[in-house]
């Protein structure tokens, strides 16, 4: 793994969240995107040299729904960028960690993702992200 490559921060409202972090952060998102695979509505900020991840769920049953249902806003994941995704989910694999996608699918922001189960990863779900070439 290279870097940290975002934080996702589960919202109800992402316009209203917008609003909230563009203040906290002086400055706007700089892309949102819809990913229908996941049910999800995402909001990009830059900050210094990392990123934040606003999701909000676009239907009820939604990942992120769920979330929030369950454990209210706030930090739904911390994504990790790595060079070669489908090495590293079989390293990952081999060294006891649960995957809950082996195969890599198309996420936000031109990634390729992936993602741990949190009860392997202390209760943090990770997300491990390739850039798509």
């Amino acid at each position: 793994m290279k870097k940290i490559e975002h934080i996702g921060i589960a919202v109800k409202n992402i316009e209203s969240s917008n609003t909230l972090f563009s203040k906290l952060f002086a400055q706007s998102h700089y892309k949102m995107e819809t990913v229908e695979t996941e049910g999800v509505k995402t909001s990009f900020f830059k900050v210094g040299t990392n990123k934040i991840e606003l999701l909000e769920a676009t239907h009820p049953d939604s990942p992120i729904a769920k979330f929030i249902e369950k454990k209210g806003e706030g930090i739904h994941h911390i994504a990790f960028d790595v060079d070669d995704i489908e090495s590293e989910v079989k390293r990952l694999i081999s060294e006891g960690f649960t995957v809950l996608n082996e195969t890599p699918k198309k996420g936000a922001d031109n990634k390729l993702v992936v993602f741990l189960h949190p009860k392997t990863t202390n209760g943090v779900l990770i997300e491990l992200c390739q850039e798509i070439i």
